[in-house]
């Protein structure tokens, strides 16, 4: 499945920051998704001191969460590490594993921020612009914003907040584990991916797609250990 170009990604990191600034009033905040057969988890992992990325898209069906397919690459990562900017440094891999999946999503969980970010446009809200899907940011991190301490409960929720804007939920989907961070990434309103996110979490911290997805960049599921063996 061949994607539209949107930009290209030869940017330097000042064009970058400001073609997020353009690209952020094209993000959609609002809408419900009901219709689901497939759902995907992308993540990318980087061993410490290595400029090699491991990237995986699992998607699963649904309501049964069962794994229809896998898809990783391990690449070197171009784009210099700058706060901020990461999906300019690793959309680009997960982009390139979207076009090689037999079975579309219908809805996108990514790990990293969506609108929680600075200028309103994480690596999911990013994403979501090129692959024109719901996609849900679903962070294990705050990159900015201001909270209240959140129950220690499953299911406990409080807002983000950055500038007197909701950008985000801080959602406990484990007791007594560290909350995540989830964010409307694109074409999904933030009540709907705090719904899909508790929808698909089975016991874990992550929700199953994401859960998956981290296994897949480690090299922690059957079919990518070869993958990962490769890199330097």
């Amino acid at each position: 499945m061949m994607l539209k170009a949107l930009h290209s990604w030869d940017l330097t990191p000042a064009q970058a920051i400001s073609l997020q600034k353009e690209l952020a009033g094209d993000v959609i905040i609002s809408g419900e998704v009901n219709s689901v057969r497939f759902i995907g988890g992308a993540d990318i992992s980087m061993p410490r001191g290595s400029r090699t990325a491991r990237a995986a898209i699992v998607v699963l069906s649904y309501p049964e969460l069962e794994i229809v397919e896998i898809e990783t690459i391990v690449a070197a990562l171009t784009f210099p590490y700058v706060p901020g900017l990461l999906s300019f440094r690793e959309a680009p891999l997960v982009l390139e594993l979207f076009e090689k999946l037999n079975h579309k999503p219908d809805l996108l969980i990514v790990d990293g921020q969506g609108i929680a970010h600075p200028r309103r446009l994480g690596i999911a809200s990013h994403l979501g612009l090129w692959l024109d899907i719901p996609v849900i940011g679903c962070a294990k991190s705050r990159l900015c914003g201001e909270q209240v301490e959140v129950g220690f409960e499953a299911g406990s929720q409080a807002r983000l907040i950055d500038q007197g804007e909701v950008i985000g939920t801080v959602l406990r989907t484990r007791s007594g584990s560290k909350p995540l961070y989830i964010s409307s990434g694109h074409r999904i309103s933030l009540e709907e991916s705090v719904r899909w996110a508790l929808a698909c979490t089975r016991g874990y911290r992550l929700p199953e797609p994401s859960r998956l997805a981290h296994l897949a960049a480690g090299g922690n599921l059957p079919g990518v250990k070869k993958a990962v063996a490769s890199l330097p």
